[in-house]
């Protein structure tokens, strides 16, 4: 006979734990701030544990308390999981994927035919929830940038983040040395203003300082590069695509590592569930498909001194 403490007791520890506080556990599980903290009190007595430190304005989990959620969280998400396959036998298998706007329009869309073609009975649900955006609770998975480390969650490398200069096959007539941008046609993405920067100091140019038009996302610079208005900073796998038809040239072989990657997230209890698997495997597979360099561009050369 399995001995274990009150369901209700364990989810109101493990929202408090995960969240750091009685009340956003209190919001999630419709019930109120003083239930919460009544519930883990209980659990606290049956355990012989202390599982909080709590403070005027902070509630800390203490090491059993930590230990205790890292544990229980997985096997409520596979509660979840296994709920929701029991109850929606028949109907598609549906995945929700949290992408940044920029990655969905440029790279995932594209490929989902394929995907589909593949997986006909797996439904792909995208929310564009963006890259600085927290894990959200409903997601399935998410892709985003930075550097594989998200506590509790499993993070699988996709792609690495190159930075290299892009424009059409006609302004790249116009350049023929890195000295020969202009900084008026940089185009600038607001969020991420190092680009330009760790690019042009690689390239032996650190003084060199781009004013050109500032666009919110990275898609929306690059849509200006195609329209011809000027030379954006491409960030793999953005560009990709567009290097691989034409549509956009890399002038200068120099591709330079932002510092980050781009990276498949998800919670270990997905693992088994059969639908993120196929789903995950196919990923992982078109990701190493994906073309990684431009045509072949004459050798670099040294900037020119200016006068």
């Amino acid at each position: 006979m399995r001995r274990l403490p009150p369901l209700n007791a364990l989810r109101a520890f493990e929202a408090a734990a995960r969240a750091e506080s009685f009340a956003h556990a209190a919001t999630e599980l419709h019930v109120t701030p003083a239930a919460i903290s009544r519930m883990v009190r209980l659990l606290e007595d049956r355990l012989g544990l202390a599982l909080f430190e709590r403070t005027p304005n902070r509630l800390i989990a203490t090491h059993a308390g930590r230990a205790y959620q890292r544990g229980l969280t997985p096997l409520f998400d596979a509660l979840a999981a296994l709920t929701t396959e029991l109850t929606t036998p028949t109907a598609p298998h549906a995945l929700t994927v949290g992408v940044g706007p920029t990655f969905a329009i440029r790279w995932l869309i594209p490929r989902l035919a394929a995907f589909r073609r593949t997986a006909p009975d797996i439904e792909i649900r995208i929310t564009t929830g963006g890259v600085a955006a927290p894990f959200a609770e409903d997601w399935t998975c998410g892709i985003t940038l930075g550097d594989g480390i998200w506590p509790n969650l499993i993070a699988e490398p996709l792609f690495t983040a190159d930075l290299t200069p892009v424009c059409t096959p006609a302004v790249a007539t116009t350049i023929h040395t890195p000295a020969d941008l202009h900084p008026a046609t940089m185009l600038r993405v607001a969020h991420s203003p190092g680009d330009w920067p760790l690019w042009l100091t690689a390239a032996g140019l650190p003084a060199l300082k781009p004013s050109g038009p500032d666009f919110d996302y990275y898609g929306h610079a690059l849509q200006a590069a195609l329209d011809g208005l000027g030379i954006a900073m491409g960030i793999r796998p953005y560009i990709d695509d567009d290097l691989r038809a034409g549509r956009l040239v890399a002038p200068f072989p120099l591709s330079v590592p932002k510092g980050k990657g781009w990276f498949l997230v998800h919670r270990p209890s997905r693992a088994t569930d059969p639908g993120f698997a196929t789903f995950r495997a196919w990923l992982l597979t078109a990701a190493t498909q994906s073309p990684t360099t431009a045509p072949p561009s004459p050798p670099i050369s040294k900037p020119a001194r200016r006068r």
